[in-house]
């Protein structure tokens, strides 16, 4: 008998000739967030993780890989009932059982060659640890305890089902440039994209004086906790400042929001050139502010030299702070420390704009020595 963590993966096994390219960067991943805790391997549909330490804390990190749909610590015994019954009733006689408690046993077996079926072998092991807990009672509906077994080139038991995010392995779907500001919307952005395999790179716009220190400190939490999920690139800083004096002194105030956004679409773009990225990520709702109606977008996306995504656009404000809480990044996001897109909000921004009359005002701008040097002396973190 040995203790293992059982991993599963979801929509990773309905790919087709090139899964073993999926389950390849899965593993890479998972090694790369567990570090030095323990030895992985796999077998017919199953990832092995036997943990050398802390197993909860590897439990903990499993549940934040994406492409994993559950981790589950188990016990790998050989394929005989009286071994697998034995193993579910250690586990069992851990646990702190109240006078009854429902129960069931699940099995799945893969093995077919394995002489009992899966109903034979749960009402099996039913029937012995009936025997040896009295104040077990079945209940296969509504069991307050699930006993699983699962049927391979062993036999393997457990109780507990942690779920894990689902989704693909970062690295599978691209490299995309996340504009991550200090905000609610963007680190949710970022997590949504991650979780469709893109390898998230995080670019950040800077205005001091303006904005303090800390803002940028803030958003660094911001990729820390991202990183807890997958994120693997390095945080891109860009002083933003002299871009953004040029435009607070040329562009109508009205307008200042939509050319500074389509400024930051230009600095993407270079970035995303020089960096082999393929989508700029935003964490843009349709609707939620004045930047973000339908002509507004499209103002932006004219200037794009990759596809666009905008993960959180049919979502409301109260569904991504949702998800900022489950993910862990919402206490750090409403920290009261501005981004340079708040310090300069026009009181009355234009939520219709003309693009012939965007690219009029653009015409009396200097940026382009500007941009040239914000991206040379763009700080990596």
């Amino acid at each position: 008998m040995s203790d293992l963590i059982l991993l599963r993966y979801g929509e990773l096994g309905l790919k087709g000739h090139n899964r073993s390219f999926f389950i390849k960067k899965l593993k890479e991943n998972i090694r790369r967030m567990l570090k030095s805790r323990g030895e992985l391997s796999s077998a017919h549909g199953r990832l092995f993780f036997h943990p050398e330490g802390d197993e909860e804390e590897a439990v903990k990190i499993l549940q934040r890989v994406f492409g994993l749909v559950g981790a589950s610590p188990a016990r790998e015994v050989e394929l005989d009932m009286e071994d697998i019954a034995g193993a579910a009733a250690d586990l069992i006689s851990k646990l702190d059982l109240g006078e009854k408690t429902t129960f069931k046993v699940e099995t799945k077996r893969a093995n077919k060659s394995f002489y009992l079926n899966s109903m034979e072998i749960s009402r099996d092991i039913g029937a012995q640890l009936l025997k040896r807990f009295p104040g077990l009672k079945v209940d296969v509906h509504q069991p307050e305890l699930r006993v699983r077994v699962e049927i391979r080139r062993k036999a393997f038991v457990y109780l507990a089902d942690n779920p894990g995010p689902g989704g693909l392995p970062v690295g599978t779907g691209g490299r995309g440039i996340l504009l991550l500001s200090g905000g609610i919307d963007s680190p949710v952005a970022g997590w949504m994209m991650l979780k469709r395999g893109i390898d998230v790179l995080p670019l950040h716009f800077f205005s001091p004086p303006y904005t303090n220190e800390r803002s940028l400190e803030k958003v660094k939490e911001l990729v820390e906790v991202l990183g807890k999920w997958g994120l693997k690139r390095s945080l891109y800083n860009i002083n933003f400042t002299p871009i953004q004096e040029e435009l607070i002194q040329k562009v109508p105030g009205d307008y200042l929001t939509i050319i500074m956004r389509r400024t930051m679409i230009r600095l993407a773009n270079r970035l995303a050139e020089k960096q082999g990225d393929k989508c700029i990520i935003t964490g843009e709702s349709l609707g939620q502010v004045a930047s973000q109606t339908i002509e507004s977008l499209h103002s932006t996306d004219v200037l794009a030299e990759v596809p666009v995504l905008r993960p959180l656009i049919g979502l409301d404000k109260q569904e991504i702070i949702s998800r900022a809480q489950e993910i862990g990044s919402y206490d750090i996001s409403i920290q009261p420390y501005e981004d340079c897109c708040q310090v300069f909000v026009p009181t009355h921004p234009v939520t219709r704009p003309v693009l012939s009359d965007i690219e009029e005002i653009e015409e009396d701008l200097e940026l382009e020595e500007k941009l040239h040097e914000a991206l040379e002396n763009a700080e990596k973190f």
